[in-house]
């Protein structure tokens, strides 16, 4: 990704990976909002809607979209939880596209995210009961931690962190 000053926070632009544009977009843009609550009736499905979770977007979360053939088929996002630390959050890839690689291409532009705000380390949260999801996140260096944060006491959840590279 190439990107420009502004502020400390350097301005994420399109790129091309594997035939695929991953750009920024707002908290508020609909399909962002689309995204994200398909990966919230998918996780209640997976879950039997035991966990309770129930989140939309929030607008302290730079999201990333992953856009095919004009369409938005990814999501993620990067919170600051503090200044050194980020979270990856509502990271989801649509069924259809699922097994392509589009997952791990969208985890590298938001760790490239989060190195670009300031962030050395980022952490996630994801279900127990998503074995493909830890499998990626592991697959791409993180590493299970204690629980953290609003996840303490739901049995449903897991946790990872990953220290980003310093810059050269």
């Amino acid at each position: 990704m190439t990107g420009s000053t502004a502020g400390n926070l350097r301005e994420i632009r399109p790129s091309y990976r594997g035939g695929m544009l991953i750009e920024t977009r707002p908290a508020g843009d609909p399909e962002i909002a689309t995204l994200v609550t398909a990966q919230q009736r998918e996780l209640r499905e997976a879950d039997g809607g035991l966990d309770g979770q129930a989140t939309l977007t929030r607008e302290d979360i730079r999201y990333l979209a992953v856009v095919v053939n004009g369409r938005a088929v990814a999501c993620g996002g990067v919170q600051a939880l503090d200044s050194g630390t980020g979270e990856i959050k509502r990271m989801y890839v649509r069924p259809a596209f699922r097994g392509r690689g589009i997952g791990r291409q969208l985890l590298a532009a938001l760790e490239e995210l989060a190195f670009q705000a300031g962030h050395h380390t980022l952490c996630l949260e994801t279900g127990r009961y998503l074995p493909a999801a830890i499998a990626l996140y592991t697959s791409c260096g993180y590493a299970p931690i204690p629980v953290y944060g609003e996840y303490v006491g739901n049995p449903y959840s897991v946790c990872f962190a990953k220290r980003l590279p310093l810059a050269a």
